[in-house]
């Protein structure tokens, strides 16, 4: 039997990941690989919830996922800026976890933490593979093989679908753990967010399986060619 390397995804915030590729994710846990997600802050500028509200929901949403750890590198939220030092927090992830792929959120987004978040992960895969770059802990450097983005607003054209229409009502149901951002509550502030916007990514993913005649598919690009072995 094959051994699957690890996984690890990065968001900005806590759902970002769940948004853009937790059907893949179900999918990969369910054959047995370990995916890690590492959320660089607590959301503390988000217009619903808490910050500790958020890591609860964020817990929640990866036991439904099955993923094997969730780290909150607790850097600040509309502060993702590039620096040194938030690469560095970046690069001991990947070195601890040593995953064959790398996700992150779109480089293009409505939400600029969402780019700022692509533009550190981008740094800290090419860091983390270089030997004179030092971690805190001095881990051994870690060559990543695969980085792939994920759409969270809009519907960029995918270079790659996944289908997930098997394992489709996970990712509804780790959405669903968010419920500080996607539910109405009493006293919630009305942003896009808690007006049908899980319906939204379902009509996304649904748009997208039409493209490759399934039911539901989670898009992927990347700034490198895919290889494949045939057609």
């Amino acid at each position: 039997m094959t051994v699957k390397q690890p996984w690890l995804a990065f968001g900005a915030h806590a759902d970002d990941v769940e948004i853009g590729m937790a059907g893949t994710i179900k999918k990969e846990t369910a054959s047995g690989r370990d995916v890690y997600i590492c959320d660089l802050t607590k959301a503390e500028l988000s217009s619903n919830g808490t910050p500790e509200t958020r890591l609860i929901e964020a817990e929640h949403a990866a036991v439904v996922l099955g993923v094997k750890q969730r780290f909150n590198l607790g850097l600040p939220d509309r502060g993702l800026y590039l620096s040194s030092s938030y690469i560095a927090k970046l690069v001991k992830v990947i070195r601890s976890v040593r995953p064959e792929a790398v996700f992150a959120p779109y480089w293009e987004d409505r939400h600029p933490d969402h780019g700022h978040c692509a533009r550190l992960v981008e740094e800290a895969v090419f860091s983390a593979a270089v030997r004179m770059v030092q971690d805190e802990e001095k881990l051994p450097p870690h060559r990543v093989n695969s980085l792939y983005f994920y759409a969270i607003n809009g519907a960029p054209a995918p270079h790659a679908l996944i289908d997930v229409s098997d394992v489709y009502h996970f990712k509804t149901e780790s959405l669903n753990a968010y419920a500080s951002q996607f539910k109405k509550q009493d006293g919630s502030y009305d942003t896009p967010l808690v007006n049908g916007y899980i319906d939204v990514v379902s009509a996304r993913e649904r748009l997208y399986g039409k493209e490759a005649a399934v039911e539901f598919a989670e898009g992927f690009l990347t700034k490198k060619p895919i290889l494949l072995k045939t057609l």
